[in-house]
């Protein structure tokens, strides 16, 4: 039994949200394009994509936004023009970017753009770290939050300063938001004020929003018209997206009102987890409604533990496990959503016990 078919015979679920078959989320689609009166995009124009592209473009203080059928692509495609733009191919991003991390090259074999890594591994890079770059660089990639270290975001005045300083030099800035509407409640801002002094936002329609697939870009309305024709000449230009949208659509702003309660239920587990000391979190605070959780055990221990734990009690306690920098070390990532949030207090104790008395036998 993979991985994939071990978690669907669990009926509890730690991490994520509640996810529908494919029967009951085409029902659901069905009876919400009904009620609508939804009808197909051709290539993108009509009604139901193009207001819904109207709609983020308004939440996230931009003049446009573009449904595109991956972010890899919307990224790619915004640092591309960037450089264009601005006369410098150079791009600075993270470490942990999702460009450098699983994208297998993508920017440097199409030849995008050329990437210059900037700070820690293990902590958002930094004013100080974009001002040692004695290079004119075209762009400068910021993720918020910054997922492959626990969802760590800068504080507001280092976020602040760092887009003084890009547009004070002319540095393009794009934010990947894949997870930015999670950001707002840690923040205490709404995503406008976030996004707002950054060029370009790339946000996901179906991680924290739970759709099927998709991406928007946002920016000017020349940018967007770029990137349109962009989009258009790798591929992306796809002749139906309505079933992309609808599945976001339908369930977006639902999202976007659950996530200061998805973020209250981040810093309730914290407090608890001060119980159990084997599962270690990071970072030390919650920056938004994801974590990392220290394990004090090998990555394969951790995986037969979990696997253990569904076939007996129907739990599923995380998704996959990283190697750590120590050895006989791993982390998990445990996103924050529905699940967690209508679990009972209790039922997270009892499996929160199970789980430290499997990693405390050893």
């Amino acid at each position: 039994m993979n991985d994939t078919e071990l978690r669907q015979t669990c009926h509890t679920l730690l991490p994520g949200h509640r996810q529908l078959t494919p029967a009951q989320l085409f029902a659901a689609m069905s009876e919400w394009c009904q009620v609508n009166e939804v009808t197909h995009d051709t290539y993108g124009c009509g009604s139901l994509i193009q207001e819904f592209e109207a709609k983020v473009a308004r939440l996230l203080g931009f003049e446009s936004a573009l449904f595109c059928i991956t972010g890899t692509m919307a990224q790619a495609t915004a640092l591309r023009l960037a450089g264009m733009e601005r006369g410098s191919r150079l791009v600075a991003l993270h470490p942990t970017a999702h460009i450098l991390k699983h994208e297998r090259g993508n920017h440097q074999l199409f030849d995008h753009f050329q990437a210059l890594q900037i700070g820690d591994a293990n902590r958002p890079w930094t004013l100080a770290d974009l001002e040692g770059i004695p290079d004119q660089l075209g762009a400068a990639l910021l993720e918020l939050p910054m997922r492959e270290i626990g969802g760590q975001c800068p504080s507001w005045d280092e976020l602040a300063a760092i887009k003084d300083y890009c547009r004070a030099r002319g540095i393009h800035l794009h934010m990947d938001g894949a997870r930015l509407w999670e950001t707002a409640a840690a923040y205490d801002r709404d995503v406008a004020q976030i996004a707002a002094g950054f060029d370009t936002v790339y946000v996901s329609l179906y991680k924290g929003i739970g759709g099927m697939g998709g991406a928007m870009l946002a920016g000017d309305t020349a940018f967007i018209d770029r990137a349109r024709e962009w989009f258009r000449r790798q591929g992306g230009n796809v002749y139906q997206r309505t079933p992309y949208v609808a599945a976001a659509a339908m369930q977006f702003d639902a999202r976007l009102a659950a996530m200061p309660d998805y973020f209250k239920r981040t810093q309730w587990l914290y407090q608890e987890l001060r119980k159990y000391p084997l599962l270690v979190p990071n970072p030390a605070r919650p920056h938004a409604n994801m974590l990392h959780l220290h394990l004090p055990v090998s990555r394969d221990h951790a995986l037969d533990i979990r696997n253990r734990i569904a076939s007996q009690h129907g739990v599923w306690l995380f998704n996959g496990a990283q190697h750590a920098a120590l050895p006989l070390r791993c982390y998990v990532e445990l996103y924050v959503g529905d699940n967690l949030l209508y679990l009972p207090d209790a039922r997270v104790h009892e499996i929160l016990g199970l789980w430290t008395d499997a990693l405390a036998d050893q």
